[in-house]
Order: C-alpha cells, then structure tokens, then sequence
C-alpha cells in the first residue's frame, strides 16, 4: 500500500490531504508547517481550503453565518453534500432548523439521564476490565475500548443486548476504509442502509412500548406541539454511532497510547489523575481531528481569500496544538490547563454528548487503573485506523503488569 511521504525540506511548498495515510500516522509535524507558513492552506487535488490556527479554528466554529454545517462534517462523498443530515442529523444543519433540532434533542438527552447511567457505565466497564486482569496480555481496542461504548450506547438508546454487536460492526464499516481515496466504498454505504433500517424498525417497536431509554425520551420530547419525526429520530441514532461510539472508543486508545510514550504522564494516570489523563488525551490526540465547513460568503485571512461555497476543513488536532494558545504543545502534560482546548468543539455545535464521553472514559480508565500497576505497548502489532477527519487505533496490544 503506498503511502506519500511529509515533505521534511523547508524548501517545499507544505502539502496537506486528510486521506493520506502518511498523515494519519502522524499529522502534528504537517499541522505545525500549516499553522507557521500557510495558515490559510489550499489543496487543489481535494478542493478545499484549511485552517489550522487555534483562533482562526475557534472562531470558524462560532460563527455559523459565514462557516455553515449545511453540507456536513466530512467531506467525501455522499457524506458531503446537501444531503449530509442524512448521516449526521442536526450537527449538519444551521438555524433556525439546528436550534429547534438541538432543543428537542436535549429534552431527552438529559445531564440527569447521563449521570444516572453511570453505575451501569461501570458495570459495564468492570466486566470487561475483569476478564482483561486474568491475562498478561490484551488488545485495548477489541477488548475493551470498542466494546465497552457500543453497550453503553446501546444501553442509554435501549438497543437489546443480542444485537449490540452488530450495530458495532455495522458502525466500523460506516467509519473505516482500508484505502487512500475521497469516496466512502460501497460497503460502507451498506452498512449505513443496515442502521437506518434497524433504527426504523426499533423507534417503530418503542413508539407502541415505552421504556426508561433515550430512544422514548426523543419520542416524548416536545416544545409545545412541535415533537421529532420518526425520520429525524432514526438521524439522531446513527448519529449517536459515530459521535457516541466511535469518539469514546478512539478517546481511550489514543489515551492509553499517549501514557505509554510519555512515562511520568503514565505513572500519574494510573495513580489516579485519571480525568486529568483524559482531559489532556483530548487536547494532545483529539479523536476528531478535522472538522468540514463551507464558506457561505467570501472571507479573507492573513490575507488570503476563500471564496463563497468553499469546503474548509477546520483543523482542530492542529489548534490543539498551537503554541500560541498551550505552552510546549507537543508535550503530554497532565498539569497543563486544557480550559482552551477544542476537543468536543466549540460554539453552538459543541457535542451534546460531552458530558457521556467523558464519564465513559473516566470510569473505563479508573476500572483500569484499579488491576493495571503498568503496562506496554507491542509497537509491531499496531495498527491505526484510516479515517479522514478522525485519529485513533483499531489495533493496540498491549502487555500489562497487574496490581498486587
């Protein structure tokens, strides 16, 4: 499989592409040419433009007049386009439609219900963490970090176990391609005509029975007469497979990654700075790397123009790594203040779901930390995923040394 290089001689223009997989092994030498000697950088072949200072980033993200979500959050085809809230419900829509979506979505999608899930969250994470402490040796991804968000999500919507599994893979075809190329493969599109067809069926099923989950919670929500179509139910629920699942699950292995190659870091997390280690994770290695717009007006920066319907990629793995904003940014810091960081977004479309990441994460970290007195990472066995707006692993052994 080839791969193009990073250009390393100062002398070469910069180049930037979110499907080179030169790139996904590690953008953060690419990011910080970008931010110093083209901060307004233009990719001809991908036709789209990149932002990858933290205040050009954050603004970008706030202002939902000029840098509208109308045609999603990636930018491959079908995923972009005027069809995108297909794929990512209200996160691809702009007011007024994005404001009334929002509100009835948080109507069921509650701090209450989130905080109240989170014995079950450990009970879940324990029984996972469990069989990982009766070995020597396990995979972060496929044991635990994968697994361990897909129940939790299913269990917060009130997917039945039997079929957890399968919404899980269904889910990894959606996000994952094995190939350089700006087109979601055939198989994924599968997948995605699998979820729709399952989620309509259940919202169906729960529309004639009631139970404590968030799928009847978004079928109760109102603001006054005005309630969610079965459609745009379905929309938030494969929504959830990638905003729910996937970043928590990426979340965690680029955590446990980062701990590993930054061992003072990794003494502290395991000794108990545990939301500290995930707070940091997310500025360091933040699983959503790129975040897509489009320019609905021309708009000038460091003087350069991007013209009106522009696709613009804003960078927010390279924001979180602006030395103007955090000090010695390629360091793993558990002390540094992340209070600027850009991880679960910014402005009107910062994730709704935040809240759950978090608590996932913490509770399956600290389960961890309970039976993990240390641990190593197989280098060779690796393997990162291939997405072009997120960064993580599908593969992370690892070996662990047990508390006694």
């Amino acid at each position: 499989m080839a791969v193009s290089a990073i250009p390393e001689d100062r002398n070469m223009s910069v180049d930037y592409s979110p499907f080179d997989f030169a790139v996904h092994e590690d953008p953060y030498p690419v990011y910080a040419r970008l931010r110093e000697e083209a901060p307004v950088h233009r990719n001809e072949t991908d036709d789209f433009w990149a932002l990858s200072r933290h205040a050009d980033v954050a603004a970008a993200l706030q202002d939902s007049a000029r840098f509208s979500s109308r045609n999603g959050l990636r930018i491959e085809p079908p995923l972009w386009g005027p069809g995108a809230e297909r794929f990512f419900s209200f996160v691809a829509m702009d007011p007024p439609r994005h404001t009334r979506m929002r509100k009835l979505v948080s109507r069921a999608f509650t701090h209450r219900r989130v905080m109240e899930l989170e014995p079950r969250v450990r009970e879940i994470a324990r029984g996972y963490v469990r069989r990982i402490a009766e070995r020597d040796s396990f995979d972060m991804m496929a044991d635990l970090a994968a697994p361990f968000p897909t129940d939790v999500i299913s269990e917060l919507v009130g997917v039945p176990e039997s079929d957890r599994a399968e919404i899980r893979e269904l889910g990894k075809a959606v996000m994952y391609k094995e190939e350089e190329s700006t087109d979601l493969p055939p198989q994924a599109m599968q997948a995605i005509g699998a979820l729709v067809g399952y989620y309509t069926e259940l919202t169906v099923e729960r529309s004639k029975r009631r139970t404590d989950d968030l799928l009847s919670g978004l079928l109760d929500a109102a603001e006054g007469d005005d309630r969610l179509t079965p459609e745009e139910i379905v929309g938030v629920l494969i929504l959830l497979v990638g905003a729910g699942i996937e970043t928590t699950m990426l979340t965690l292995g680029n955590a446990w990654h980062a701990a590993w190659r930054h061992p003072e870091a990794r003494r502290a997390a395991l000794d108990g700075r545990i939301e500290d280690w995930v707070e940091e994770t997310l500025r360091f290695d933040p699983p959503t790397q790129a975040i897509a717009r489009t320019t609905t007006e021309p708009v000038e920066l460091h003087g350069v123009r991007i013209p009106a319907d522009a696709r613009v990629l804003l960078l927010v793995g390279s924001a979180n790594r602006d030395p103007r904003v955090f000090a010695d940014p390629d360091r793993f810091d558990l002390g540094r203040d992340t209070g600027a960081s850009l991880g679960f977004g910014h402005g009107r479309h910062r994730c709704l779901g935040a809240g759950l990441g978090r608590l996932e994460a913490r509770v399956a970290l600290e389960e961890l930390a309970s039976v993990v007195a240390d641990y190593a990472i197989d280098d060779a066995g690796v393997r990162r995923i291939h997405s072009s707006n997120n960064r993580g692993f599908a593969v992370l052994p690892s070996m662990v040394t047990a508390r006694r």
